[in-house]
C-alpha cells in the first residue's frame, strides 16, 4: 500500500497549471474569475498612473502659463474654451462665464462671481468623476477577492474529504491534491486582492492631492476676478 501511494505521489503534476488541470469545475471557474479580476485591476491601475502623472504635468505647465503674468483674457483667447487639459477645462469654465457675464455696455449682471464659482465647481466636478473613474473597481476586487478564493478553498477541501470517503485512505497522497488546489484557490485570492488595496489607496489619495490643487486653483482665480470687479 504504500509503495503504491509513493508511486501515485510521484507521478502528481504538483506545478500550478497541473494543479489548475486536475481542479474541479467550480475551482477552476473561481480561479479564472481571481485571474480575471486581477489583471482587469492591474489595467487600471497602469491607466490611472498614466493619466495621473499626464494630470500633474498638464497643471504644473498651465500654473506656470497663468501666473507668467499674461493677461487673463489673451491666455483664455490662447487655449480657447474647450480646451483639452483639467487646469484648462477648469479656467475656461471661469473665463468663459466672466464674459458671458458682461452686458454689451460692458457692466457686469448682478451676482457674476457666484456664477463663475459655480462653473469653475461644475468643472472640478466632472474631472474628479473623471480621475476616479475605475477606483471602485480596485476598492471591490481588493475586498472580496480573499473571499472568493476562500469560496474555492472550501471546495477543495471538501474535494479531499470525498477522496478520503470514495478510497478510505487517509494517505497525504491523496488528499494532497485536493488541499493543494484549495490553496492555490487562496494564493490567487490573495494575489488578486493585495495589490487592488495598496494602489486603491496611493491612486485615491493621489486622485485627492489633484483635485485638491484643483480646488486652489479655483479659489485663486475667483479671487482675482473678485479682486478686478471691485476695483
Amino acid at each position: 500500500m504504500e509503495a503504491e501511494t509513493l508511486a501515485l505521489a510521484q507521478g502528481m503534476d504538483f506545478s500550478l497549471w497541473g494543479l489548475f488541470a486536475k481542479a474541479t469545475v467550480t475551482v477552476k471557474l473561481v480561479m479564472i474569475m481571481l485571474i480575471g479580476a486581477s489583471f482587469w485591476s492591474w489595467s487600471i491601475i497602469v491607466q490611472k498612473t498614466i493619466q495621473y502623472r499626464k494630470a500633474r504635468a498638464e497643471a504644473a505647465q498651465f500654473d506656470q502659463a497663468f501666473w507668467s503674468g499674461e493677461p487673463l483674457d489673451g491666455l483664455f483667447d490662447t487655449i480657447g474654451a474647450d480646451p483639452d487639459g483639467p487646469s484648462e477645462k477648469i479656467f475656461a469654465a471661469g473665463m468663459s462665464e466672466w464674459r458671458r457675464s458682461h452686458r454689451e455696455d460692458g457692466a457686469l449682471i448682478p451676482g457674476a462671481t457666484a456664477r463663475i464659482d459655480r462653473s469653475m465647481d461644475v468643472a472640478i466636478s466632472k474631472e474628479a468623476e473623471r480621475l476616479q473613474k475605475g477606483l471602485p473597481v480596485l476598492a471591490t476586487v481588493g475586498s472580496t477577492a480573499p473571499f472568493v478564493g476562500l469560496f474555492g478553498t472550501i471546495f477543495g477541501i471538501m474535494n479531499s474529504f470525498i477522496e478520503i470517503a470514495a478510497q478510505q485512505n487517509t494517505n497525504l497522497a491523496v488528499v494532497a491534491p485536493g488541499i493543494a488546489e484549495a490553496l492555490l484557490a487562496t494564493g490567487i485570492g490573495l494575489l488578486a486582492a493585495i495589490p487592488a488595496v495598496v494602489f486603491y489607496n496611493k491612486l485615491s489619495a493621489d486622485s485627492d492631492r489633484i483635485l485638491g490643487n484643483y480646488e486652489a486653483f479655483s479659489d485663486e482665480f475667483a479671487t482675482i476676478l473678485s479682486r478686478q470687479l471691485d476695483s
